[in-house]
């Protein structure tokens, strides 16, 4: 089977993760930490916003069956693209909305999407969501993953990313995976 990656920050990586992880043709998803200068960060210290790294997920796919530019659709629709490091209560370098191209073609349908959105004036404020090269990629501790699903009574869970799941199930019913 032909796979392909790409990694995404879009605020908290629990967030990205529950989405990403219900798309047909995305066989894994791991939450981390890309774009800083530290090798091998931990959490805390990414937190502390002097790492430089985003919370990212790395999403590996089956292009035959989903698209890159299908995820960068997802990608436009879960987050808000305009706010500077923050998504809603999440404050911070870590939140940015950055989009990590691990090739030319992704960074030029990132950036010619970027521009289109821009110019469609779908948010009232300019997108700045960062397109960079493929970075070193972290794998964020154990206790980070699949955490949604395993935690989904937590408060943080149920009031932030259950209801942008479910937003997300409604736009794209058509490319969830089969349960």
């Amino acid at each position: 089977m032909n796979t392909d990656t790409a990694t995404f920050g879009a605020g908290c990586f629990w967030c990205v993760e529950a989405v990403y992880q219900r798309l047909e043709g995305v066989l894994r998803v791991r939450s981390g930490y890309a774009g800083g200068k530290r090798p091998n960060p931990t959490y805390e210290q990414v937190c502390t916003g002097a790492t430089g790294h985003a919370e990212v997920c790395e999403i590996v796919y089956d292009p035959s069956v989903i698209s890159f530019d299908q995820l960068l659709e997802v990608f436009w629709q879960v987050h808000d693209p305009t706010t500077l490091n923050r998504q809603g209560n999440d404050v911070g370098t870590q939140y940015r909305s950055v989009i990590f191209a691990h090739s030319d073609e992704q960074r030029e349908l990132a950036e010619r999407r970027k521009k289109e959105l821009d110019a469609a004036k779908v948010w009232s404020d300019p997108i700045v969501t960062e397109i960079a090269p493929a970075a070193p990629f972290y794998p964020a501790e154990d206790y980070h993953s699949n955490y949604f699903n395993e935690h989904g009574e937590q408060p943080y869970c149920a009031l932030v990313i259950a209801p942008k799941v479910e937003k997300f199930k409604k736009v794209f019913k058509d490319k969830l995976k089969h349960e």
